[in-house]
């Protein structure tokens, strides 16, 4: 049998398998032919063992704490980048050159206002609508204002142009969202502002006062939204990239990405964090006392913000954005008991034998969960938040799926039900 092979047997049968392997050295067993060749299919719940696909844009490994977009590690980026250079990087596969940079940025800036008819359809939402059900409802519309975008195989410059539009127009839609809770009228982009300075004026600005971005609170968004960029094939990204492969457009395969963001064990992580501040601080606010509930294997609360699924060591995000953290606090100065909860629990953490034996360090939703009450958004934007930094990550993903003409997404299943049987309903006759 040769080296580059795995064999499965069943039933004294014996099927070759090949193997791929990476670029980072990680090995797969290529089970594309294995029904074919035997009738069998495998079963792999959650897909948490199964290759979907092969991927050039993120690498990360989660037990070293590594996480690298198209090869640049993310603390290298975090610390010398911007959002919008990384989504160039994202999406086009190298860092941009300065007069591709400024191409690019132009091209954002001409394409942030959006139809005016799109404030009808914000109109029709009540004030207490979600703003993630706003925001995806609104970005698929956009296939109604944009129809030459509903076809993916139209010319590179029809496909360029959709995914400038929606990342120009994401922020103001995002923005949009909120001022419909809050029941404030809408703002239109200031494109005398960067990216993400535009984008807390339009949250923020209310009318006949003056609004000054804090250079500071501008700076740490960037780097959330940098963090949250990309994190290869996770739940909403992989929604993004089967939904894309029916040829469907990337407005509707990105709306698609955002309903799958909407979950609370997706996106709702840093929500879940202030709600279990909030909760901590209703028992009296006592962070030793929730440290030693969460040790007790009895008890049934869990420390949300701590540990990670996929980094089986310290989140590497996590150290980027504690520092921002803390600079944010520290500039505000403000004073938030859920906030000093919440350093009470990190400190305590820390230092305990128990989480550190365990590697269960705060994640970078702990984080940015304490990030964004700092700047006074709402924890029902908190996933919203994450979706604007997601994007760029959305758009490679469907962007590398077209290119590499992927067929489209069709699991399989093990079926569990009847066998035949004879009807024994009501007889019409």
């Amino acid at each position: 049998m040769a080296d580059n092979v795995a064999a499965l047997s069943v039933d004294g049968k014996t099927y070759e398998l090949p193997l791929t392997t990476g670029t980072e050295n990680e090995t797969a067993v290529d089970i594309s032919s294995l029904r074919a060749k035997s009738g069998l299919i495998t079963l792999d719940q959650g897909f948490k063992n199964t290759g979907s696909t092969k991927s050039a844009i993120t690498f990360l490994d989660g037990e070293k704490g590594i996480l690298r977009y198209r090869g640049y590690t993310i603390e290298e980026l975090a610390e010398k980048s911007s959002f919008l250079e990384v989504s160039y990087l994202l999406i086009h596969g190298e860092l941009p050159t300065p007069e591709q940079y400024d191409k690019f940025k132009k091209e954002i800036t001409v394409h942030t206002l959006v139809h005016e008819d799109i404030k009808n359809i914000l109109d029709g939402f009540p004030s207490n609508a979600h703003p993630m059900g706003v925001l995806s409802s609104l970005v698929c519309s956009l296939t109604a204002f944009y129809p030459k975008s509903l076809d993916p195989n139209r010319s590179t410059e029809e496909v360029n142009l959709s995914i400038v539009r929606i990342l120009a127009k994401m922020p103001t839609l995002a923005a949009w969202s909120y001022k419909n809770e809050v029941g404030h009228p809408v703002n239109y982009p200031d494109n005398s502002l960067d990216y993400c300075s535009n984008f807390l004026k339009m949250m923020f600005a209310l009318p006949a006062e003056k609004y000054e971005v804090d250079p500071v609170i501008a700076d740490a968004l960037d780097k959330l939204l940098i963090l949250h960029a990309d994190h290869e094939q996770n739940c909403s990204t992989s929604t993004v990239r089967i939904v894309g492969s029916s040829q469907a457009s990337l407005y509707s395969s990105i709306s698609a990405g955002i309903n799958a963001l909407w979950g609370p064990l997706h996106g709702g992580a840093n929500q879940a964090v202030i709600e279990m501040l909030e909760k901590i601080k209703a028992d009296g606010g006592n962070a030793n006392k929730y440290i030693e509930k969460a040790k007790d294997k009895d008890d049934s609360f869990r420390l949300m913000g701590f540990g990670h699924r996929v980094y089986k060591n310290f989140d590497p995000r996590a150290k980027i954005i504690k520092k921002a953290a803390d600079n944010v606090l520290d500039k505000l100065g403000i004073n938030d008991p859920i906030l000093e909860i919440a350093k009470g629990l990190e400190e305590a953490a820390l230092r305990d034998d128990y989480f550190v034996e365990r590697k269960l360090y705060p994640n970078v939703d702990f984080y940015s969960g304490i990030i964004y009450r700092a700047m006074g958004i709402p924890t029902e934007m908190f996933t919203v938040m994450f979706a604007l930094g997601r994007l760029p990550g959305w758009i490679a993903q469907w962007k590398e799926m077209r290119e590499n003409n992927e067929p489209i997404g069709r699991p399989r299943q093990v079926y569990t039900g009847h066998n035949e049987r004879p009807y024994q309903g009501i007889d019409k006759r």
